[in-house]
């Protein structure tokens, strides 16, 4: 098994993911809606939507997975994430980078790996969407394809959550900013009655 390198970017990489606030979040059925279909599109018993942490891939979404994290030395993702297009690794025994991972040799016994990176705004690449089956096989250039303008649309749901948290914390500023000012207010016209 060979480790993934790091990105250079790392300390960069990891403060955008930082900035969604996506990790050890509870399930949400968009990100679980994308999941099924990329396990439906691609035929696949297994879907992901993947973030790789500074130690760890966690899943946000799960289609026949149980974990909801492993350790980042074993990841697939963690190789996805080192390049700008998807992974695609057709039989894992055949590839040196995953052929004695533990979870090619013991369960899930991963034989097949598909992964198309979530890129963040800023260009980093955050995780990915990624499809798994127990036997070697390959995409057909259009399931391929869908795969990666899913994981587009898990981008635009993370997008979407960023602006709307921001948002918030704008509106709830301002809110009290509104109280201050009323507060102030009432204050002056106790001083003056």
């Amino acid at each position: 098994m060979i480790k993934a390198p790091v990105p250079d970017d790392e300390p960069e990489r990891l403060e955008s993911l930082r900035s969604f606030g996506i990790l050890d979040t509870d399930e949400e059925e968009a990100f679980d809606d994308l999941a099924r279909l990329a396990a439906y599109v691609c035929h696949a018993p297994t879907a992901l939507v993947t973030f790789v942490d500074s130690d760890r891939q966690w899943f946000k979404s799960r289609v026949g997975f149980s974990p909801r994290e492993t350790t980042r030395d074993v990841s697939f993702c963690a190789h996805a994430i080192m390049q700008p297009g998807p992974l695609v690794v057709r039989d894992t025994q055949d590839d040196a980078r995953f052929r004695d991972n533990p979870l090619v040799l013991s369960a899930p016994y991963i034989r097949f790996y598909a992964g198309a990176p979530l890129i963040s705004e800023e260009g980093y690449n955050l995780g990915t969407l990624c499809v798994l089956d127990r036997v070697p096989r390959e995409l057909r250039p259009e399931q391929l394809d869908a795969l990666r303008m899913l994981g587009n649309q898990v981008t635009a749901l993370l997008d979407l959550r960023r602006t709307v948290s921001y948002l918030a914390g704008a509106l709830k500023e301002k809110n009290r900013r509104l109280d201050d000012l009323e507060d102030q207010a009432h204050g002056d016209e106790a001083a003056t009655s």
